[in-house]
């Protein structure tokens, strides 16, 4: 199968300046200097995501240019360490640990508490 226009045109395309531009989507130069990474890899979560994903070239561009919106959009109204995008945002959060009862029950009567 060989790719399509709109495939090929993707493939030439390499900063998140270049993906807005593309898409037509008017975006602030200095909200896309300090995002960049996390604008495309939020797109590209959108992406992945979508059930619904037209298989026509126009469909998909149309769908694209939302998402891609959408991840912009994301970080006018907020920033990378609170949308936490990448791993190293989330590496030191609570994490929530359960121990069901009966397991401590059995640790106290048998004498011998494990931490």
């Amino acid at each position: 199968m060989s790719e399509s226009e709109f495939d090929l045109d993707l493939d030439e395309l390499s900063s998140a300046e270049d993906f807005l531009e593309y898409f037509g989507i008017d975006f602030d130069p200095a909200v896309v200097h300090v995002n960049r990474l996390h604008i495309l890899q939020r797109f590209h979560d959108y992406v992945e995501s979508t059930l619904d994903m037209p298989e026509d070239d126009d469909g998909r561009c149309t769908r694209y240019a939302e998402l891609l919106a959408k991840a912009y959009g994301d970080f006018v109204v907020s920033d990378a360490q609170t949308e936490k995008v990448f791993k190293v945002f989330r590496m030191n959060e609570p994490v929530k640990v359960e121990i069901p009862l009966m397991d401590l029950a059995g640790q106290v009567a048998s004498g011998v508490a494990k931490v």
